[in-house]
């Protein structure tokens, strides 16, 4: 049986729609500003029906929050060799740092999402973003392979001492502008190696921490 060759158009991107979306609304917020993007002027510059669109996104919120997406796929993409074995803290280490590097080539205007997420009149976005932030500590557990088990008092201090990690190093992050996110890096590391009040924990052991006497 012969094969049947398949021909592509030339010039003709094949990459599907929701993501073409999504980078062409970064690209267009790096020029003018997240707040500025319009989905009408991506569906333009794309030459799709806004229909189209509306299809894939119901609104701006919506685009960025597939965006966001791309950071919890980075903390799971597949491990260095021997990742199973390493410490918890670096395990850590390396799930944070991907989840940052996935989006450093476009800093600003993530920082720029996150921010029109958290302005005030957008109370439709608040409530999402908390939930956002929950589902990424909970990525990041998984990415991470702590061995608490979900629910138990041991994860729920992971999760809150994870959430003032990352909030932390967000702030750092959206600031920084050293070469190969050094400043975040050193934060980073400093903040889990150190063990000062809010983040004096050890992975699978029994001392009581701060965390553990307020549950």
């Amino acid at each position: 049986m012969s094969m049947i060759s398949v021909h592509h158009e030339p010039g003709v991107d094949e990459t599907a729609l929701g993501e073409r979306v999504v980078e062409e609304a970064v690209r267009q917020g790096e020029i003018l500003g997240w707040q500025a993007v319009r989905l009408t002027e991506v569906a333009a510059r794309l030459g799709v029906p806004m229909s189209q669109v509306l299809a894939e996104y119901r609104d701006l919120d919506a685009v960025a929050n597939a965006w966001f997406r791309r950071g919890w796929q980075a903390m799971l993409d597949e491990k260095p060799e021997g990742f199973a074995h390493w410490p918890e803290q670096a395990r850590l280490e390396h799930c944070l740092l991907a989840w940052f590097g996935a989006f450093a080539a476009h800093r600003r205007v993530t920082v720029e999402m996150l921010r029109t997420k958290a302005h005030l009149p957008h109370l439709h976005t608040w409530v999402p973003m908390v939930f956002d932030l929950s589902r990424t500590i909970q990525w990041l557990r998984e990415a991470a392979a702590l061995e608490a088990r979900y629910g138990s008092r041991r994860a729920r201090v992971e999760e809150m001492a994870l959430t003032a990690l990352f909030t932390a190093t967000l702030a750092v992050w959206a600031r920084d502008h050293s070469e190969n996110q050094t400043r975040t890096r050193r934060f980073l590391e400093k903040r889990l190696s150190r063990g000062d009040s809010w983040m004096k924990w050890v992975p699978g052991g029994h001392t009581r921490t701060p965390a553990e006497a307020m549950i």
